[in-house]
């Protein structure tokens, strides 16, 4: 049985854990042998905390002997961006020169899978400080690799979770998106991805030191879990939901909000702000549209999401206003190349005055404002996560061209994460040898709402991973 425990769903492993049906060490030697035979074919976990990943299942195993009750993820292992503290273990964000910036204590949302009995087993893969593109390539690390195709990118910038998910390394990937970064891996590698609502997960933004970081960075960036299969994504959302003294910003509401009168209206947008989709991508969201239909939902096309062209524009002014006194210091971290893709960013996008900024930051309000009300139209809406089928690693950094295509195909992403609201990436089925998939966006803390959806969507086409790098099709 163990040479299968590292195909279990989270939920399967966690119940066969706290049944004694097997125990945590072995669920991690499973994993840490899987890793051993697939790791060096995609180079996504970067630290591999064998070691005291067993001796956190050892503990995990004491408890349950002495009649302990086991929490809900008991002894499922799960890998960690870059970005995220792990106690004890190097927080490198990819860069050699963070390489000893030993994290004194877990991160908010580590600490939480930990509590709920999770296991870290490894540090994950992504682009250099977040900022070297979409690409998961870091100046330490090197490149990942997409294990349906080593001539894809695996996205990014949680580009490593979203390959050791999808390649049974762990069973949850922690990564953060602040406009597709776990929602586009979770495409390309073909998985489920949750970005909450911000405020919905309590974190903490300050990187290296005890200074908080602007607006942006405070509201944009959401810590968010990956899985196989969107009954693991559902587990690991109620694990770290909630409140916590370190993060005011979390908000203290239901994880589960009040059933909606009637079928649940969805608009589907498939060519969000009319800039072009791949037909491979438009057909993966009319078929999550079919099935939506057949699970009784109200689906209806409508003809855009509110000022999508606005919002992406304030996006833009907003973070690089915020993001400009910091670029000659950060530009030094990002190593040969690695300030391409922010380089063209800024010299596209010049900061914004004083007094710009205050009306931009006006704007913000009044886009989410609009997006309100549409969503309390149509609960949920349906669209892309990327407007094309994965692209080559590096579009993103090789020209204006290839940065202006990549921006423009995440641009759902990038306006949902703008205007704060929730949404879950769900595969859709396998074309032309490559995972395509759907996000589902809804109001603003239901992401009861767009699970539910999800979960529709996967009981009727199906679950993709995990998945055999060296074959690119289902490992069973």
């Amino acid at each position: 049985m163990q040479d299968a425990l590292w195909r279990m769903s989270a939920a399967a492993q966690a119940k066969a854990v706290r049944s004694a049906d097997i125990s945590a060490v072995e669920l991690i030697d499973s994993h840490l042998e899987r890793i051993a035979e697939v790791n060096p074919q995609v180079n996504a976990v970067t630290q591999l905390l064998a070691e005291r990943a067993r001796e956190a299942a050892a503990r995990t195993d004491r408890r349950r002997a002495a009649g302990e009750v086991l929490g809900p993820l008991a002894g499922v292992p799960f890998t960690v961006k870059e970005s995220t503290a792990v106690e004890g273990v190097p927080t490198t964000f990819g860069t050699p020169r963070f390489r000893d910036l030993v994290a004194a204590a877990d991160a908010i949302p580590v600490a939480r899978l930990r509590a709920a009995g999770a296991i870290p087993i490894g540090h994950s893969n992504m682009p250099t400080l977040i900022l070297a593109g979409m690409h998961t390539r870091s100046e330490l690390y090197g490149d990942t690799v997409n294990p349906w195709d080593r001539s894809r990118t695996p996205g990014g910038s949680s580009g490593g979770d979203g390959v050791a998910v999808a390649t049974g390394m762990a069973a949850l990937g922690l990564g953060n998106d602040s406009g597709g970064s776990v929602r586009v891996p979770a495409q390309f590698c073909g998985v489920a991805g949750l970005k909450p609502t911000s405020g919905r997960f309590p974190a903490d933004q300050r990187m290296l030191g005890p200074d908080d970081p602007g607006p942006a960075s405070q509201t944009l960036v959401t810590d968010g879990p990956l899985a196989r299969n969107v009954g693991d994504l559902r587990l690991a959302y109620e694990v770290l939901a909630g409140t916590d003294p370190r993060d005011p910003r979390a908000v203290p509401v239901p994880v589960y909000g009040q059933p909606l009168p009637g079928p649940v209206k969805v608009a589907v947008v498939a060519d969000p702000g009319g800039h072009g989709v791949h037909p491979t991508v438009r057909a993966a969201v009319e078929t999550a549209a079919a099935a939506l239909r057949d699970a009784g939902y109200d689906v209806r096309e409508v003809r855009d999401v509110p000022r999508l062209d606005e919002a992406l524009e304030a996006y833009g002014r907003i973070t690089v206003t915020e993001f400009a006194p910091t670029w000659p210091v950060v530009r030094g971290l990002l190593g040969d190349g690695g300030d391409r893709y922010i380089a063209m960013t800024m010299e596209q996008t010049p900061p914004a005055s004083a007094a710009e900024f205050m009306r931009l930051m006006g704007t913000w309000m009044n886009i989410r404002r609009s997006w309100a009300e549409f969503l309390d139209e149509y609960p949920l809406l349906l669209g892309p996560v990327f407007t094309e089928p994965p692209v080559e690693p590096g579009l993103e950094s090789r020209d204006r061209a290839g940065r202006d295509r990549v921006g423009s195909a995440m641009r759902l992403c990038t306006v949902t994460s703008f205007v704060g609201v929730p949404a879950v990436a769900v595969p859709t089925g396998v074309t032309d040898g490559l995972p395509t998939g759907v996000q589902i966006a809804g109001r603003a803390f239901r992401e009861d709402l767009c699970l539910a959806a999800a979960q529709a969507i996967e009981d009727r086409l199906g679950v993709l991973t995990p998945v055999d790098p060296r074959m690119g099709v289902r490992a069973d």
